[in-house]
């Protein structure tokens, strides 16, 4: 037990709620928030529309050019950001807390009233198209790009963030605002704050930040299947590395084996060099410099995903390795030495995600996107150090699928 807590409250204003942790420590607000949706919201051949559009919120909104906005929030010392990834958008900012009605006016200006002027845009559109077509010149990006639509064919989750270089060319304001009046609603936003202000300046700047937002919730997105089990691919690209993604249906967020199977997979491939793909693969052969692996959650379901980089000649080598431990540690589960240290590791480390107003803001953002109650962090060390070597061997056995673990290989491998 660390002692370690959060006095979470819940404000609410305006028909919103905000969880807040407030602290008049330091003279700093951080706020987050965000929608579902992201990228998964994109039409057909508009991938990248909602993207692109978040990006060019903070360049210019209302009466404020792209300079005037950039001074504004440089004048008042304002962090404001926005952005989407594949299955939510989010926005927030951080400011000295004199500055909150500024941050508070900018970044409603920016959600309420882009501008999306030509230059801005035909910039951040070019930038877009520059990453999508470096990215198929990697081994990495190459994989990517390529998994994805292997791994869920039929979900709109499969559509790339940042769109394609088939997409990005066809993309107009037109299509930007169409993609924000999509995302950009009342309905659906979790919102969390930190710092320097009080439950009652919260109340109050729920509404005034959002209240003029359209009215309404964003589409609904079909529910996460499981990955498709498509083996063992090989996309084709010359480099003298190659890039893997491996993978395997994982858990949802609220499966009350979660966190045994975050300790399963730390132990696996999360722990950096504590890790058995880490030793097996890198320490003791020295086949890649990292591999890695763990959940990534996306609406609610986290799948089981991993990559590793190595030479061409020694990548057959490399997944043979990671199917055996694969399987070694689905068939036998942690040892209780294994399971003494990664619980001592995640209890220690809970604390260091809280460390400031930005880092609290967005660890009570993911809170409330997974569901959790507000206690959950503070019963989280007791819930860890309850856990025993068989609880984490039955979960081992129940989450780790070595016939189901496809592999997707972008490069020149050798033997396969």
């Amino acid at each position: 037990m660390t002692g370690f807590s959060l006095p979470i409250q819940a404000v609410s204003g305006g028909g919103f709620t905000a969880w807040l942790v407030e602290d008049h420590s330091v003279p700093v607000v951080s706020l987050a928030w965000s929608w579902p949706g992201g990228a998964a919201l994109d039409l057909p051949g508009a991938e990248g529309a909602t993207s692109l559009a978040m990006s060019l919120l903070t360049s210019g909104a209302g009466d404020l050019e792209e300079t005037a906005l950039a001074e504004a929030l440089r004048d008042a010392a304002i962090s404001l950001s926005f952005g989407a990834d594949r299955d939510e958008a989010e926005g927030s900012f951080r400011c000295l807390a004199d500055a909150l009605p500024e941050a508070l006016r900018l970044a409603r200006l920016c959600m309420t009233a882009p501008r999306l002027d030509a230059q801005p845009f035909e910039r951040g559109r070019a930038q877009a198209l520059t990453r999508a077509r470096s990215a198929l010149e990697t081994p990495r990006g190459r994989a990517s790009r390529a998994f994805w639509p292997l791994a869920f064919p039929d979900h709109p989750v499969a559509r790339p963030t940042g769109g394609t270089e088939d997409s990005l060319p066809g993309l107009d304001t037109a299509a930007l605002r169409a993609a924000l009046a999509l995302q950009l609603r009342q309905g659906g936003l979790l919102i969390a704050a930190a710092g320097a202000i009080t439950p009652a300046q919260l109340s109050a700047l729920l509404p005034a930040l959002f209240g003029d937002l359209p009215a309404g919730a964003p589409p609904r997105v079909p529910p996460l299947p499981n990955p498709t089990n498509f083996g063992q691919k090989v996309v084709p690209i010359e480099a003298p590395q190659s890039f893997a993604i491996f993978a395997q249906p994982g858990l949802a967020v609220a499966d009350p084996d979660w966190e045994a199977a975050q300790v399963v997979l730390r132990i696996l491939g999360g722990g950096g060099f504590t890790s058995r793909l880490m030793d097996e693969i890198r320490t003791k052969r020295g086949l890649t410099y990292g591999i890695s692996t763990g959940f990534d959650t996306l609406f609610g379901e986290g799948i089981v995903i991993g990559t590793v980089a190595t030479e061409n000649a020694r990548m057959a080598e490399t997944i043979a390795l990671l199917r055996h431990e694969w399987a070694r540690m689905a068939e036998a589960g942690p040892t209780s030495a294994e399971l003494a240290d990664a619980v001592a590791f995640l209890t220690g480390n809970q604390p260091l995600q809280f460390t400031d107003s930005r880092r609290i803001a967005g660890g009570l953002l993911a809170l409330r996107r997974n569901g959790r109650p507000m206690d959950w962090l503070d019963r989280r060390p007791e819930r860890l150090a309850a856990l025993t070597e068989p609880d984490t061997t039955r979960v081992a056995a129940r989450l780790l699928q070595p016939q189901a673990l496809s592999v997707l290989v972008a490069g020149q491998p050798v033997g396969l």
